[in-house]
Protein backbone atom coordinates (compact mmCIF):
# COMPACT_ATOMS: atom_id res chain seq x y z
CA UNK A 1 0.00 0.00 0.00
CA UNK A 2 1.67 3.39 -1.07
CA UNK A 3 1.94 6.87 1.26
CA UNK A 4 -0.83 8.36 -0.27
CA UNK A 5 -3.13 5.24 0.47
CA UNK A 6 -1.98 5.51 3.95
CA UNK A 7 -3.17 8.72 4.20
CA UNK A 8 -6.81 8.55 2.73
CA UNK A 9 -9.39 8.51 5.60
CA UNK A 10 -10.84 4.93 5.55
CA UNK A 11 -14.61 4.77 5.76
CA UNK A 12 -16.37 2.77 8.41
CA UNK A 13 -17.43 -0.04 6.09
CA UNK A 14 -13.52 -0.21 4.95
CA UNK A 15 -12.95 -1.63 8.63
CA UNK A 16 -13.10 -5.38 9.58
CA UNK A 17 -15.34 -6.15 12.11
CA UNK A 18 -12.47 -8.62 13.64
CA UNK A 19 -9.70 -6.49 13.60
CA UNK A 20 -8.59 -6.06 16.96
CA UNK A 21 -8.79 -2.63 19.12
CA UNK A 22 -5.55 -0.07 18.59
CA UNK A 23 -5.61 -0.78 22.71
CA UNK A 24 -5.33 -4.37 22.42
CA UNK A 25 -1.78 -5.75 21.29
CA UNK A 26 -2.12 -8.91 18.74
CA UNK A 27 -0.72 -11.94 19.71
CA UNK A 28 2.90 -13.48 18.94
CA UNK A 29 1.76 -16.30 16.29
CA UNK A 30 2.43 -19.92 17.41
CA UNK A 31 4.80 -22.42 16.59
CA UNK A 32 2.02 -23.99 15.22
CA UNK A 33 0.56 -21.63 13.26
CA UNK A 34 0.00 -22.37 9.69
CA UNK A 35 2.10 -20.17 7.49
CA UNK A 36 2.44 -19.85 3.80
CA UNK A 37 4.85 -22.31 1.93
CA UNK A 38 6.79 -19.22 0.13
CA UNK A 39 7.04 -17.78 3.67
CA UNK A 40 10.67 -17.23 3.92
CA UNK A 41 12.83 -19.71 6.65
CA UNK A 42 14.05 -18.54 10.03
CA UNK A 43 17.30 -18.05 10.27
CA UNK A 44 17.87 -16.95 6.66
CA UNK A 45 19.34 -14.20 5.90
CA UNK A 46 17.81 -11.84 2.64
CA UNK A 47 20.89 -9.70 1.12
CA UNK A 48 19.52 -6.15 1.41
CA UNK A 49 21.53 -5.27 -2.00
CA UNK A 50 20.27 -6.57 -5.71
CA UNK A 51 22.73 -8.43 -7.08
CA UNK A 52 23.80 -7.62 -10.71
CA UNK A 53 21.55 -10.42 -12.73
CA UNK A 54 18.75 -9.08 -10.68
CA UNK A 55 16.02 -7.15 -12.53
CA UNK A 56 15.28 -3.52 -11.60
CA UNK A 57 13.32 -0.67 -12.30
CA UNK A 58 14.73 1.95 -14.15
CA UNK A 59 12.73 3.99 -12.51
CA UNK A 60 14.72 2.84 -9.19
CA UNK A 61 16.78 5.45 -6.74
CA UNK A 62 20.22 5.02 -7.30
CA UNK A 63 22.15 4.27 -4.62
CA UNK A 64 23.75 7.01 -2.84
CA UNK A 65 20.97 9.67 -3.62
CA UNK A 66 19.58 11.54 -0.35
CA UNK A 67 15.89 11.42 -0.32
CA UNK A 68 13.88 13.69 1.25
CA UNK A 69 12.24 13.10 4.57
CA UNK A 70 8.50 11.97 3.74
CA UNK A 71 5.77 14.97 4.21
CA UNK A 72 4.28 14.07 7.47
CA UNK A 73 0.31 12.27 7.19
CA UNK A 74 -2.48 14.13 7.48
CA UNK A 75 -4.38 13.41 10.05
CA UNK A 76 -7.79 11.26 9.04
CA UNK A 77 -11.01 13.14 9.04
CA UNK A 78 -14.16 14.21 6.61
CA UNK A 79 -14.27 13.81 3.09
CA UNK A 80 -16.21 17.54 3.53
CA UNK A 81 -12.90 19.26 5.30
CA UNK A 82 -11.61 22.59 4.42
CA UNK A 83 -8.46 21.40 2.31
CA UNK A 84 -5.07 22.30 4.47
CA UNK A 85 -3.70 24.65 1.69
CA UNK A 86 -6.79 26.18 1.26
CA UNK A 87 -7.12 30.32 2.56
CA UNK A 88 -10.95 31.62 1.25
CA UNK A 89 -8.75 35.11 0.99
CA UNK A 90 -7.00 33.79 -2.26
CA UNK A 91 -10.03 32.10 -3.67
CA UNK A 92 -12.47 33.52 -6.33
CA UNK A 93 -16.04 33.68 -6.01
CA UNK A 94 -18.05 30.17 -6.71
CA UNK A 95 -18.93 30.25 -10.44
CA UNK A 96 -21.17 26.90 -11.50
CA UNK A 97 -21.16 25.33 -14.70
CA UNK A 98 -24.47 26.80 -16.07
CA UNK A 99 -22.21 30.08 -16.39
CA UNK A 100 -23.07 32.69 -14.08
CA UNK A 101 -21.18 35.61 -14.05
CA UNK A 102 -18.50 36.26 -11.32
CA UNK A 103 -19.81 39.30 -8.91
CA UNK A 104 -18.03 41.37 -7.42
CA UNK A 105 -18.61 44.19 -4.92
CA UNK A 106 -17.69 47.51 -4.50
CA UNK A 107 -16.64 47.48 -1.21
CA UNK A 108 -17.42 51.82 -0.91
CA UNK A 109 -20.84 51.75 -1.60
CA UNK A 110 -24.04 51.24 1.21
CA UNK A 111 -24.05 47.96 3.28
CA UNK A 112 -27.91 48.31 1.92
CA UNK A 113 -27.06 47.96 -2.12
CA UNK A 114 -24.34 45.40 -1.32
CA UNK A 115 -27.06 43.09 0.84
CA UNK A 116 -29.43 43.28 -1.54
CA UNK A 117 -27.11 42.07 -4.19
CA UNK A 118 -26.40 38.57 -2.58
CA UNK A 119 -29.55 38.39 -0.68
CA UNK A 120 -31.59 37.90 -3.89
CA UNK A 121 -28.54 35.46 -5.65
CA UNK A 122 -28.99 31.49 -4.43
CA UNK A 123 -26.36 30.42 -2.03
CA UNK A 124 -24.66 28.51 -4.11
CA UNK A 125 -23.77 31.68 -6.30
CA UNK A 126 -23.14 34.16 -3.86
CA UNK A 127 -19.57 35.84 -4.35
CA UNK A 128 -16.82 34.58 -1.89
CA UNK A 129 -16.88 35.62 1.83
CA UNK A 130 -15.74 38.75 2.10
CA UNK A 131 -13.45 39.59 5.25
CA UNK A 132 -15.64 39.42 8.50
CA UNK A 133 -15.00 40.32 12.02
CA UNK A 134 -13.76 37.38 13.69
CA UNK A 135 -12.60 38.15 17.87
CA UNK A 136 -11.88 34.93 18.44
CA UNK A 137 -10.78 32.22 17.12
CA UNK A 138 -13.77 30.13 17.35
CA UNK A 139 -16.41 32.85 17.04
CA UNK A 140 -19.56 33.73 18.67
CA UNK A 141 -21.98 31.25 19.45
CA UNK A 142 -24.58 30.59 16.11
CA UNK A 143 -27.63 30.55 18.33
CA UNK A 144 -26.67 34.32 19.72
CA UNK A 145 -25.96 35.74 16.49
CA UNK A 146 -29.08 34.81 15.43
CA UNK A 147 -31.28 35.89 18.38
CA UNK A 148 -29.18 39.07 17.62
CA UNK A 149 -29.97 39.59 14.35
CA UNK A 150 -34.38 39.02 15.13
CA UNK A 151 -33.77 41.57 17.81
CA UNK A 152 -32.42 44.17 15.04
CA UNK A 153 -35.09 42.62 12.66
CA UNK A 154 -37.58 42.81 15.36
CA UNK A 155 -36.87 47.32 15.51
CA UNK A 156 -36.81 47.76 12.36
CA UNK A 157 -40.05 46.04 11.49
CA UNK A 158 -42.11 47.48 14.19
CA UNK A 159 -40.85 50.61 12.74
CA UNK A 160 -42.27 50.91 8.83
CA UNK A 161 -39.24 49.39 7.32
CA UNK A 162 -40.04 47.30 4.29
CA UNK A 163 -39.52 43.82 4.20
CA UNK A 164 -36.66 43.88 1.91
CA UNK A 165 -35.15 46.32 3.77
CA UNK A 166 -35.31 44.31 7.06
CA UNK A 167 -33.79 41.21 5.38
CA UNK A 168 -31.08 43.00 3.52
CA UNK A 169 -30.58 44.23 7.67
CA UNK A 170 -30.98 40.83 8.87
CA UNK A 171 -28.39 39.29 6.23
CA UNK A 172 -25.20 42.17 6.74
CA UNK A 173 -25.56 41.45 11.25
CA UNK A 174 -25.06 37.61 10.30
CA UNK A 175 -22.11 38.36 7.41
CA UNK A 176 -20.66 40.89 10.13
CA UNK A 177 -20.35 37.78 12.42
CA UNK A 178 -19.12 35.45 9.98
CA UNK A 179 -22.55 33.36 9.12
CA UNK A 180 -22.33 33.31 5.50
CA UNK A 181 -25.06 30.26 4.84
CA UNK A 182 -27.73 32.29 6.48
CA UNK A 183 -31.09 32.59 4.56
CA UNK A 184 -33.68 35.63 6.46
CA UNK A 185 -37.34 35.89 6.02
CA UNK A 186 -39.10 38.61 6.34
CA UNK A 187 -43.29 38.76 6.85
CA UNK A 188 -45.68 40.92 8.22
CA UNK A 189 -45.63 39.61 11.95
CA UNK A 190 -43.28 36.77 11.73
CA UNK A 191 -39.16 37.31 11.27
CA UNK A 192 -37.19 34.03 10.49
CA UNK A 193 -34.04 32.81 10.08
CA UNK A 194 -31.82 30.21 9.03
CA UNK A 195 -28.12 29.31 9.19
CA UNK A 196 -26.74 26.07 8.06
CA UNK A 197 -22.97 25.82 8.18
CA UNK A 198 -22.30 23.03 5.62
CA UNK A 199 -24.15 20.89 3.50
CA UNK A 200 -23.73 17.97 6.06
CA UNK A 201 -24.28 20.02 8.99
CA UNK A 202 -27.70 19.99 10.45
CA UNK A 203 -29.64 23.84 10.31
CA UNK A 204 -29.85 26.25 12.89
CA UNK A 205 -33.50 28.34 12.46
CA UNK A 206 -34.78 31.11 15.22
CA UNK A 207 -37.52 32.96 14.39
CA UNK A 208 -39.47 36.00 16.53
CA UNK A 209 -42.76 37.63 16.11
CA UNK A 210 -43.60 41.19 15.72
CA UNK A 211 -46.45 42.20 18.30
CA UNK A 212 -46.91 45.90 18.56
CA UNK A 213 -45.55 48.65 15.87
CA UNK A 214 -44.14 52.30 16.56
CA UNK A 215 -43.73 54.89 13.61
CA UNK A 216 -40.47 56.21 15.71
CA UNK A 217 -37.87 57.01 13.66
CA UNK A 218 -35.27 58.32 15.87
CA UNK A 219 -34.74 54.60 16.75
CA UNK A 220 -35.24 53.40 13.11
CA UNK A 221 -31.85 55.93 12.79
CA UNK A 222 -30.34 54.46 15.79
CA UNK A 223 -30.55 50.69 14.64
CA UNK A 224 -29.50 51.59 10.93
CA UNK A 225 -26.26 53.27 12.61
CA UNK A 226 -25.21 50.09 14.54
CA UNK A 227 -25.81 47.54 11.69
CA UNK A 228 -23.82 50.05 9.78
CA UNK A 229 -21.01 49.69 12.21
CA UNK A 230 -21.38 45.82 11.97
CA UNK A 231 -20.79 46.04 8.66
CA UNK A 232 -17.82 48.05 8.67
CA UNK A 233 -14.37 46.04 8.43
CA UNK A 234 -12.73 48.87 10.28
CA UNK A 235 -15.37 49.14 13.20
CA UNK A 236 -14.83 45.93 15.36
CA UNK A 237 -17.98 45.73 17.23
CA UNK A 238 -18.15 42.58 19.36
CA UNK A 239 -21.62 40.52 20.34
CA UNK A 240 -21.81 42.07 23.91
CA UNK A 241 -21.47 45.47 22.89
CA UNK A 242 -23.87 44.94 20.20
CA UNK A 243 -26.38 44.08 23.00
CA UNK A 244 -25.47 46.72 25.20
CA UNK A 245 -26.24 49.35 22.58
CA UNK A 246 -29.18 47.86 20.60
CA UNK A 247 -30.69 47.68 24.60
CA UNK A 248 -29.80 51.44 24.92
CA UNK A 249 -31.67 51.73 21.73
CA UNK A 250 -34.79 50.17 23.32
CA UNK A 251 -34.39 52.32 26.51
CA UNK A 252 -34.34 55.71 24.30
CA UNK A 253 -36.85 57.67 24.84
CA UNK A 254 -38.48 59.45 22.11
CA UNK A 255 -37.52 63.00 21.12
CA UNK A 256 -40.36 64.43 21.53
CA UNK A 257 -43.21 64.70 24.54
CA UNK A 258 -46.74 63.99 24.39
CA UNK A 259 -47.88 67.57 24.47
CA UNK A 260 -45.56 67.71 21.59
CA UNK A 261 -47.32 65.46 19.39
CA UNK A 262 -50.59 66.90 20.29
CA UNK A 263 -49.45 70.20 18.78
CA UNK A 264 -48.22 68.42 15.49
CA UNK A 265 -51.46 66.76 14.75
CA UNK A 266 -53.55 69.89 15.06
CA UNK A 267 -50.54 71.99 13.22
CA UNK A 268 -50.69 69.09 10.62
CA UNK A 269 -54.68 69.50 10.34
CA UNK A 270 -54.54 73.15 10.40
CA UNK A 271 -52.17 73.11 6.93
CA UNK A 272 -54.06 70.39 5.25
CA UNK A 273 -57.07 72.33 5.63
CA UNK A 274 -55.20 75.11 4.21
CA UNK A 275 -54.23 73.45 1.49
CA UNK A 276 -57.74 73.32 0.42
CA UNK A 277 -58.62 77.12 0.60
CA UNK A 278 -59.53 77.58 4.18
CA UNK A 279 -58.75 80.82 6.27
CA UNK A 280 -57.64 81.48 9.64
CA UNK A 281 -60.72 80.18 11.30
CA UNK A 282 -60.76 77.13 9.90
CA UNK A 283 -57.30 76.79 10.57
CA UNK A 284 -57.85 76.93 14.21
CA UNK A 285 -61.18 75.01 14.15
CA UNK A 286 -59.25 71.87 12.16
CA UNK A 287 -56.39 71.98 14.57
CA UNK A 288 -58.54 71.70 17.58
CA UNK A 289 -60.66 69.12 15.74
CA UNK A 290 -57.25 67.29 15.37
CA UNK A 291 -56.08 67.49 18.66
CA UNK A 292 -59.75 66.24 20.06
CA UNK A 293 -59.32 63.27 17.88
CA UNK A 294 -55.58 62.67 19.42
CA UNK A 295 -56.41 62.97 23.16
CA UNK A 296 -59.30 60.23 22.04
CA UNK A 297 -57.08 57.94 20.63
CA UNK A 298 -54.52 58.14 23.27
CA UNK A 299 -57.96 57.13 25.97
CA UNK A 300 -58.37 54.27 23.77
CA UNK A 301 -55.36 53.21 23.31
CA UNK A 302 -54.57 53.22 26.83
CA UNK A 303 -57.83 51.80 27.87
CA UNK A 304 -56.77 48.51 25.37
CA UNK A 305 -59.05 49.33 22.34
CA UNK A 306 -57.92 47.63 18.82
CA UNK A 307 -56.38 50.48 16.26
CA UNK A 308 -59.64 50.63 14.45
CA UNK A 309 -61.55 51.90 17.29
CA UNK A 310 -58.67 54.49 17.84
CA UNK A 311 -59.39 55.41 14.24
CA UNK A 312 -62.88 55.99 14.22
CA UNK A 313 -62.88 57.63 17.69
CA UNK A 314 -59.95 60.05 16.04
CA UNK A 315 -61.70 60.55 13.09
CA UNK A 316 -65.26 62.02 14.94
CA UNK A 317 -64.15 65.48 16.61
CA UNK A 318 -63.27 67.48 12.73
CA UNK A 319 -66.28 66.24 11.50
CA UNK A 320 -68.62 67.42 14.40
CA UNK A 321 -66.28 70.55 14.47
CA UNK A 322 -67.07 70.91 10.90
CA UNK A 323 -70.94 69.91 11.33
CA UNK A 324 -71.46 72.52 14.33
CA UNK A 325 -70.07 75.45 12.21
CA UNK A 326 -72.53 74.48 9.12
CA UNK A 327 -75.44 74.12 11.39
CA UNK A 328 -74.33 77.84 13.09
CA UNK A 329 -74.17 79.18 9.32
CA UNK A 330 -70.52 80.44 10.08
CA UNK A 331 -69.47 81.78 7.25
CA UNK A 332 -66.36 79.41 6.51
CA UNK A 333 -66.17 76.26 4.55
CA UNK A 334 -66.93 73.24 7.30
CA UNK A 335 -65.72 70.72 4.58
CA UNK A 336 -61.93 72.08 4.66
CA UNK A 337 -62.45 71.36 8.45
CA UNK A 338 -63.45 67.94 7.67
CA UNK A 339 -60.30 67.49 5.25
CA UNK A 340 -57.87 68.84 7.03
CA UNK A 341 -58.84 66.50 10.22
CA UNK A 342 -58.88 64.03 7.56
CA UNK A 343 -54.95 64.27 6.62
CA UNK A 344 -53.95 63.63 9.76
CA UNK A 345 -55.43 59.97 10.29
CA UNK A 346 -55.10 58.52 6.26
CA UNK A 347 -52.08 55.22 6.63
CA UNK A 348 -49.51 56.86 4.17
CA UNK A 349 -46.37 55.36 5.16
CA UNK A 350 -48.62 51.73 5.39
CA UNK A 351 -49.72 52.08 2.36
CA UNK A 352 -46.38 53.30 0.73
CA UNK A 353 -44.91 49.81 2.94
CA UNK A 354 -47.11 47.95 1.52
CA UNK A 355 -47.32 48.76 -2.28
CA UNK A 356 -43.17 48.85 -2.17
CA UNK A 357 -43.22 45.11 -0.78
CA UNK A 358 -45.89 43.82 -3.35
CA UNK A 359 -42.92 45.91 -5.87
CA UNK A 360 -40.02 43.99 -4.85
CA UNK A 361 -41.99 40.20 -4.45
CA UNK A 362 -43.02 40.20 -0.82
CA UNK A 363 -46.81 39.45 -1.49
CA UNK A 364 -48.04 38.00 1.97
CA UNK A 365 -46.28 41.14 3.58
CA UNK A 366 -47.41 43.69 1.16
CA UNK A 367 -51.04 41.67 1.08
CA UNK A 368 -51.11 42.03 4.74
CA UNK A 369 -50.13 45.66 5.24
CA UNK A 370 -52.69 46.88 2.46
CA UNK A 371 -55.13 44.91 4.27
CA UNK A 372 -54.39 46.87 7.34
CA UNK A 373 -54.60 50.06 5.67
CA UNK A 374 -57.94 48.50 4.82
CA UNK A 375 -58.98 48.18 7.87
CA UNK A 376 -57.48 51.95 8.78
CA UNK A 377 -59.42 53.29 5.97
CA UNK A 378 -63.46 51.34 7.19
CA UNK A 379 -62.34 52.94 10.66
CA UNK A 380 -62.11 56.62 9.24
CA UNK A 381 -64.94 56.60 6.66
CA UNK A 382 -66.96 54.48 9.87
CA UNK A 383 -65.99 57.76 12.53
CA UNK A 384 -67.13 60.17 9.51
CA UNK A 385 -69.85 59.03 8.11
CA UNK A 386 -71.64 58.37 11.83
CA UNK A 387 -71.13 62.47 11.99
CA UNK A 388 -71.61 63.54 8.48
CA UNK A 389 -75.14 61.14 8.51
CA UNK A 390 -76.19 62.82 12.04
CA UNK A 391 -75.45 66.01 10.94
CA UNK A 392 -77.74 65.47 8.03
CA UNK A 393 -80.50 64.29 9.59
CA UNK A 394 -80.16 67.98 11.67
CA UNK A 395 -80.34 69.91 8.86
CA UNK A 396 -76.68 70.97 7.70
CA UNK A 397 -76.44 71.95 4.55
CA UNK A 398 -72.82 70.45 3.35
CA UNK A 399 -71.78 71.77 0.16
CA UNK A 400 -69.44 69.24 -1.35
CA UNK A 401 -68.35 72.50 -3.75
CA UNK A 402 -67.24 74.60 -0.89
CA UNK A 403 -63.71 73.40 -0.35
CA UNK A 404 -62.98 73.49 -4.29
CA UNK A 405 -62.38 77.35 -4.43
CA UNK A 406 -58.92 76.93 -3.12
CA UNK A 407 -56.51 80.21 -3.09
CA UNK A 408 -54.45 80.34 -5.67
CA UNK A 409 -51.58 82.09 -3.64
CA UNK A 410 -48.58 79.38 -5.13
CA UNK A 411 -46.86 80.88 -1.84
CA UNK A 412 -49.59 80.18 0.35
CA UNK A 413 -49.94 77.52 -0.60
CA UNK A 414 -45.92 76.65 -0.25
CA UNK A 415 -45.56 77.41 3.42
CA UNK A 416 -48.91 75.07 4.39
CA UNK A 417 -47.18 72.39 2.49
CA UNK A 418 -43.23 72.65 4.41
CA UNK A 419 -45.67 73.24 8.03
CA UNK A 420 -47.66 69.78 7.15
CA UNK A 421 -44.43 68.21 6.62
CA UNK A 422 -42.56 69.64 9.60
CA UNK A 423 -45.57 68.50 11.70
CA UNK A 424 -46.20 65.06 9.77
CA UNK A 425 -41.79 64.51 10.42
CA UNK A 426 -42.30 65.88 14.57
CA UNK A 427 -45.80 62.91 15.07
CA UNK A 428 -43.08 59.95 13.19
CA UNK A 429 -40.70 60.97 16.13
CA UNK A 430 -37.75 62.20 13.42
CA UNK A 431 -34.44 62.94 14.35
CA UNK A 432 -33.96 66.78 14.67
CA UNK A 433 -31.35 66.78 11.82
CA UNK A 434 -33.92 65.32 9.49
CA UNK A 435 -36.72 67.46 10.02
CA UNK A 436 -35.52 69.95 7.70
CA UNK A 437 -34.45 67.97 4.71
CA UNK A 438 -38.12 66.25 5.12
CA UNK A 439 -39.54 69.88 5.56
CA UNK A 440 -37.55 71.31 2.25
CA UNK A 441 -38.79 67.87 0.39
CA UNK A 442 -42.33 68.40 1.11
CA UNK A 443 -42.22 71.61 0.01
CA UNK A 444 -40.60 70.70 -3.86
CA UNK A 445 -43.15 68.11 -4.08
CA UNK A 446 -46.02 70.45 -4.01
CA UNK A 447 -44.56 72.69 -6.19
CA UNK A 448 -44.03 69.97 -8.72
CA UNK A 449 -47.55 68.83 -8.02
CA UNK A 450 -48.63 72.70 -8.45
CA UNK A 451 -46.89 73.27 -11.82
CA UNK A 452 -48.44 70.02 -13.60
CA UNK A 453 -51.89 70.45 -11.83
CA UNK A 454 -52.61 74.12 -11.31
CA UNK A 455 -50.15 75.38 -14.22
CA UNK A 456 -49.98 72.62 -16.70
CA UNK A 457 -53.52 71.10 -16.35
CA UNK A 458 -52.79 67.85 -15.91
CA UNK A 459 -54.43 64.71 -14.58
CA UNK A 460 -54.38 64.85 -10.78
CA UNK A 461 -52.72 61.21 -10.83
CA UNK A 462 -49.97 61.61 -12.80
CA UNK A 463 -49.10 65.14 -11.15
CA UNK A 464 -49.26 63.09 -8.05
CA UNK A 465 -47.14 60.35 -9.28
CA UNK A 466 -44.03 62.67 -10.54
CA UNK A 467 -44.50 64.39 -7.43
CA UNK A 468 -43.68 61.14 -5.20
CA UNK A 469 -41.00 60.09 -7.34
CA UNK A 470 -39.03 62.73 -6.78
CA UNK A 471 -39.52 62.67 -3.50
CA UNK A 472 -38.47 58.85 -3.54
CA UNK A 473 -35.85 59.75 -5.58
CA UNK A 474 -34.12 62.63 -3.06
CA UNK A 475 -35.06 60.64 0.01
CA UNK A 476 -32.78 57.88 -1.44
CA UNK A 477 -29.78 60.37 -2.41
CA UNK A 478 -30.29 61.99 1.29
CA UNK A 479 -30.05 58.22 2.69
CA UNK A 480 -27.03 56.91 1.04
CA UNK A 481 -25.10 60.09 1.55
CA UNK A 482 -26.03 59.63 5.27
CA UNK A 483 -25.80 55.91 4.97
CA UNK A 484 -29.37 55.93 6.63
CA UNK A 485 -32.82 54.92 6.30
CA UNK A 486 -34.36 56.40 3.66
CA UNK A 487 -37.67 56.28 5.63
CA UNK A 488 -37.69 59.91 7.64
CA UNK A 489 -36.82 61.52 4.39
CA UNK A 490 -40.07 60.80 2.21
CA UNK A 491 -42.87 59.87 4.61
CA UNK A 492 -42.93 62.93 6.42
CA UNK A 493 -42.85 64.39 2.64
CA UNK A 494 -45.97 62.72 0.97
CA UNK A 495 -48.02 64.41 3.15
CA UNK A 496 -49.36 67.04 1.33
CA UNK A 497 -50.07 64.42 -1.54
CA UNK A 498 -52.00 62.46 0.46
CA UNK A 499 -55.89 62.18 -1.20
CA UNK A 500 -57.80 64.12 1.72
CA UNK A 501 -60.09 66.04 -0.20
CA UNK A 502 -61.23 62.86 -2.65
CA UNK A 503 -61.64 61.28 0.67
CA UNK A 504 -64.20 63.86 1.95
CA UNK A 505 -66.14 64.24 -0.88
CA UNK A 506 -66.68 60.38 -1.39
CA UNK A 507 -67.71 59.81 2.41
CA UNK A 508 -69.83 63.17 2.09
CA UNK A 509 -71.42 61.81 -1.45
CA UNK A 510 -72.23 58.49 0.40
CA UNK A 511 -73.91 59.91 3.62
CA UNK A 512 -76.19 62.54 1.16
CA UNK A 513 -77.53 59.19 -0.42
CA UNK A 514 -75.13 60.12 -3.74
CA UNK A 515 -73.52 56.68 -3.98
CA UNK A 516 -72.48 56.68 -7.45
CA UNK A 517 -70.68 60.25 -6.88
CA UNK A 518 -69.30 59.22 -3.60
CA UNK A 519 -67.99 56.24 -5.16
CA UNK A 520 -66.55 57.78 -8.17
CA UNK A 521 -64.26 60.32 -5.73
CA UNK A 522 -63.31 57.12 -3.61
CA UNK A 523 -62.46 55.64 -6.15
CA UNK A 524 -59.71 58.86 -6.95
CA UNK A 525 -58.34 58.51 -3.25
CA UNK A 526 -57.74 55.49 -4.19
CA UNK A 527 -55.93 55.73 -7.41
CA UNK A 528 -54.03 58.66 -5.85
CA UNK A 529 -52.81 56.94 -3.20
CA UNK A 530 -51.49 53.72 -5.40
CA UNK A 531 -49.74 57.02 -7.82
CA UNK A 532 -48.05 57.88 -3.98
CA UNK A 533 -46.82 54.59 -3.40
CA UNK A 534 -45.78 53.74 -7.01
CA UNK A 535 -43.87 57.07 -7.31
CA UNK A 536 -42.06 56.76 -4.05
CA UNK A 537 -40.82 53.23 -5.02
CA UNK A 538 -40.05 54.32 -8.74
CA UNK A 539 -38.10 57.10 -7.73
CA UNK A 540 -36.07 54.75 -5.42
CA UNK A 541 -35.66 52.22 -8.36
CA UNK A 542 -34.45 55.06 -10.41
CA UNK A 543 -31.98 56.47 -8.16
CA UNK A 544 -30.28 53.10 -7.74
CA UNK A 545 -30.42 52.28 -11.42
CA UNK A 546 -29.62 54.96 -13.46
CA UNK A 547 -27.08 57.05 -10.37
CA UNK A 548 -24.75 54.25 -9.78
CA UNK A 549 -25.83 54.54 -6.23
CA UNK A 550 -25.78 50.71 -5.67
CA UNK A 551 -23.80 47.81 -6.97
CA UNK A 552 -22.90 47.51 -10.46
CA UNK A 553 -24.56 44.25 -10.76
CA UNK A 554 -27.47 45.05 -8.76
CA UNK A 555 -30.41 42.64 -7.04
CA UNK A 556 -31.78 40.17 -9.03
CA UNK A 557 -35.61 40.06 -10.10
CA UNK A 558 -37.72 37.58 -10.96
CA UNK A 559 -38.33 37.97 -15.09
CA UNK A 560 -41.89 38.02 -15.87
CA UNK A 561 -43.79 34.98 -16.70
CA UNK A 562 -45.44 35.85 -20.23
CA UNK A 563 -48.68 34.91 -18.61
CA UNK A 564 -47.76 31.04 -17.95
Amino acid sequence: MTDAEDRKPQSDEARSAFTPPAVVAAPAEAESSTTSEFAVPDGLAVPKHATESETTSEFSVPDGLDMAPAAADETEGSAFSTPRTYSAKQTAAFTPASGIPLVRLAQDVPWQDRMRTMLRMPVTERPAPEPVQRHDEAGPAVPRVLDLTLRIGELLLAGGEGAEDVEAAMFAVCRSYGLDRCEPNVTFTLLSISHQPSLVDDPVTASRTVRRRSPDYTRLAAVYQLVDDLSDDETHVSLEEAYRRLAEIRRNRHPYPGWALTLASGLLAGAASVLVGGGFVVFVSAAIGAMLGDRLAWLCAGRGLPEFYQFTVAAMPPAAIGVALTLAHADVKASAVITGGLFALLPGRALVAGVQDGLTGFYITASARLLEVLYFFVGIVAGVLTVLYFGVQLGANLNPDAALGASDDPLWQIGASMMLSLAFAVLLQQERSTVLMATLNGGVAWVVYGAMHATGDISPVASTTVAAGLVGLFGQLLARYRFASALPYTTAAIGPLLPGSATYFGLLGIAQNEVDSGLASLTQAVALAMAIAIGVNLGSEISRIFLRIGSAEKRRAAKRTRGF
